[in-house]
């Protein structure tokens, strides 16, 4: 069937008043006249300058280079002032910037030449004194919007913006309701000075009239199956279905898709894992009672998720298992187990530097075999400037391979392997694993390795309470990311039976339901998983909690580089599983762009309304930590390692202020991992 989308009135946008300058404007949001077209049906001329129905639009208009809004499609438009303020609307598929338009229909002949695209960029979007104003004009097919838009680092003034908005009314079918959008808090200052019958929109609003929100890119195959998220406590689910779910959970079972009835933060647990599964995942508001959904519930369906649309038809039981087998994953090997080091390492000395010639990923792989992924890039980033982490120290995977083999855990896992109902029954090895859990959390830990660990504690890291974390073989591994799938545990050495018991869940982790169904979906060997331990003071006085990717994953050309970064204040609330309704604070950090601009995309509703969760000096303080971190691990896993393709880090960090409470809050990196993006 068509692609098909629901339209909420969250927003009647006839209704709708944005605040400009202190008055109240009203955006006119009946349906525009249209005129003559001026563009023949099926050509795309490279530019008209005047726009007379939707198909002249739509010949011109792409996908936005930052289409962090989904549904939209963008028109760039130049106005040249030397020209008697010339009006151009560019086709925007042949032209993805200004600067290649302009450079081919406007230097020479009568008109001045076009510098050079540095001397370009430079004048035209940050000097008072330039020649053209540049913008887009981007349609947004939730709220049915025209909206004038700048890039988010142009310095134009409110003057300029006024000028093109005029211009755009002039020559474009759509006058009477074309709103302008500020894209970044920047231009939303010049935004309040303009006049009072230009209306505005802000961000926050585009975004609740917004239904649907594409995450993971995909097509997949499977049984469409309703749930709560709350349900996947006690239901079982196959790696066979679709599920729609009333919000995201903090992780899932392999499934062929996902689609949530609340908005999802792209940074989220299950997301990351979407994206690593290569399986389509979506948010749509009101899903669960969707009539196109519902339709289809218990049927074999093919969901597909684009940048713009989403589209859903039945598909036979034939076509199902050919799709099922041709996208099973082939076979995982993890890394082996070295289990030579058996002493605890300081977190500087667990990869080190690469020599002679070696690569910095080879040194990564190699340090993963006896530290695990989290501890072994927490290794570089202990020796990266810029970048605040705790002082912190690893547990080699030979003392977990020691307490498995000790306490016969190992023996009994093969036999539980052997067994014919725990393999084909999932409520059997969901009972049979948590039984396992539980004695795991009451097995002995070796009597030297607790005088090692206890002495390590009283030495360098005396009256803290520790955070043991884990750090695996099977952890953001290509072929087999298994985001989340583990469980960290904080332990009082003042109470040291609280430090076992600490260590002995987060080794009991390894086997839990949903990670033992992931590594099985991945042909894994159960008893090659080996976990390592991460260990540092934990943070009791969070005062912001967030993750960040070093790149625009909303931009896959590169052309408007940025940090994309979601932080919630306070440490109670976890920024990739929100309970329902809670949202964090969402932005667009251009670090490397003059003046720095911020764009965002929500707000936290834990803090007041106009606040925001981080100040000024902090998300510089930050943007300069992912800046570091993002060159570094260039040359394992970016374009200083050879790979073309779409690179960034996935971070995880804290604002804490038990350090000096007088003090503002210090910024402390979590964790770093490559960061998949956004799916084909």
């Amino acid at each position: 069937m068509p692609a098909h989308r629901t339209t909420r009135s969250l927003l009647l946008l006839g209704l709708l008043t944005a605040c400009n300058g202190g008055a109240q404007t009203t955006a006119d949001t009946s349906e525009p006249t249209e005129e003559t077209c001026q563009i023949p049906a099926g050509e795309a001329p490279e530019f008209i300058q005047h726009i007379g129905c939707a198909e002249d639009f739509q010949a011109l208009a792409s996908e936005p280079i930052d289409a962090n809004l989904p549904g939209a499609r963008s028109v760039k438009v130049v106005q040249d002032h030397a020209d008697s303020d010339a009006l151009y609307f560019q086709n925007s598929v042949l032209y993805q910037i200004h600067y290649d338009f302009v450079s081919t229909h406007l230097s020479g002949d009568t008109l001045p030449l076009v510098p050079q695209l540095s001397d370009f960029n430079t004048t035209e979007y940050y000097s008072p004194e330039r020649r053209f104003n540049l913008g887009a004009v981007t349609y947004y097919d939730g709220p049915k919007v025209y909206a004038l838009e700048l890039a988010p680092y142009d310095t134009a003034s409110a003057a300029m913006i006024e000028t093109l908005f005029r211009g755009v009314q002039k020559e474009a079918y759509f006058r009477d309701t074309l709103v302008f959008h500020p894209t970044s808090e920047a231009v939303t200052v010049e935004a309040a000075k303009l006049p009072k019958d230009i209306p505005v929109m802000s961000t926050d609003e585009l975004y609740a009239a917004i239904d649907y929100q594409p995450l993971s890119l995909g097509s997949a195959m499977g049984r469409l199956r309703f749930l709560n998220a709350a349900d996947l406590e006690t239901e079982y689910v196959s790696y066979q279905e679709i599920l729609v779910l009333d919000e995201a959970p903090n992780d899932i079972s392999v499934v062929q898709g996902l689609i949530t009835e609340e908005f999802q933060t792209p940074l989220s647990h299950v997301n990351v894992l979407s994206l690593n599964r290569h399986t389509p995942n979506m948010g749509l508001r009101g899903a669960t009672t969707n009539e196109t959904l519902r339709a289809f519930e218990g049927k074999l369906i093919e969901l597909k998720v684009e940048s713009s649309a989403w589209s859903i038809h039945e598909v036979t039981q034939a076509e199902a298992e050919a799709f099922w087998d041709e996208h099973k994953p082939d076979p995982v090997t993890l890394p082996s187990k070295n289990l030579d080091i058996q002493e605890l390492v300081d977190i500087e000395a667990v990869t080190p530097e690469p020599a002679g010639g070696a690569s910095l990923r080879d040194a990564i792989k190699e340090s993963v075999r006896a530290f695990g992924g989290k501890a072994a890039q927490y290794s570089i980033l202990a020796r990266t400037d810029g970048v605040p982490i705790p002082k912190a120290f690893a547990v080699p995977v030979y003392f977990y391979e020691q307490f498995m083999v000790d306490n016969g855990f190992y023996d009994r896992i093969d036999g539980l392997l052997a067994d014919p109902d725990f393999k084909t029954d999932a409520t059997v090895r969901d009972q049979q694993l948590a039984l396992l859990r539980v004695d795991m959390q009451d097995a002995p830990l070796d009597g030297a390795f607790q005088a090692k660990l206890k002495a390590k504690l009283a030495a360098d890291y005396p009256g803290q309470t520790m955070r043991f974390r884990t750090s695996t073989n099977s952890e953001d591994l290509d072929g087999f990311p298994c985001a989340g799938c583990y469980e960290s545990h904080t332990g009082d050495p003042a109470d040291w039976p609280d430090v076992l018991d600490a260590i002995r869940e987060t080794y009991a982790s390894a086997w839990l339901f949903r990670t033992f169904e992931e590594r099985s979906y991945y042909g894994i060997k159960h008893s090659s998983v080996a976990m390592a331990l991460l260990v540092h003071h934990n943070f009791p006085e969070e005062e912001a909690n967030g993750v960040a990717v070093t790149a625009n994953p909303f931009d896959a050309s590169g052309i408007d580089p940025a940090f994309y970064i979601n932080v919630q204040y306070g440490g109670e609330v976890e920024v990739v599983h929100p309970p329902p309704g809670i949202a964090s604070d969402q932005f667009l950090y251009f670090f490397g762009s003059p003046n720095q601009p911020i764009s965002y995309l929500a707000h936290s509703s834990l803090v007041p309304a106009g606040e925001t969760v981080l100040s000024t000096k902090q998300v510089y303080q930050l943007g300069t930590a992912l800046d570091a971190i993002h060159h570094r691990f260039s040359s394992a896993y970016g374009p200083a390692a050879g790979n073309d393709g779409w690179y960034a880090m996935d971070i995880e960090f804290k604002f804490d202020d038990e350090a000096d409470p007088g003090q503002p809050p210090t910024l402390y990196i979590k964790q770093a991992r490559p960061y998949p993006g956004r799916g084909d």
